[in-house]
């Protein structure tokens, strides 16, 4: 994936995930639902989007996906 480009992208897709899953936890409220009924982030330079539920003591991430991936990616998973 970008390790294959340059240890800087990765890097920085990394730090972009890691910043999302902050704002989740601190904003979950803020995040659209998906058709999915779970609620989405978008990464915002890099094209992929988290989904995560919202849950009383945490939020739990379901997948993190492409959003060129199937709608159906990743949501069987419990």
């Amino acid at each position: 994936m970008y390790e294959e480009i340059s240890d800087e992208l990765r890097d920085k897709f990394w730090k972009e995930i890691d910043d999302a899953i902050d704002y989740i936890e601190k904003y979950p409220e803020r995040h659209h639902y998906d058709p999915s009924g779970r609620r989405r982030s978008n990464l915002k330079r890099f094209p992929y989007h988290i989904l995560f539920e919202e849950r009383l003591l945490h939020n739990r991430i379901v997948v993190i996906r492409h959003h060129h991936r199937n709608p159906r990616y990743g949501l069987r998973r419990r």
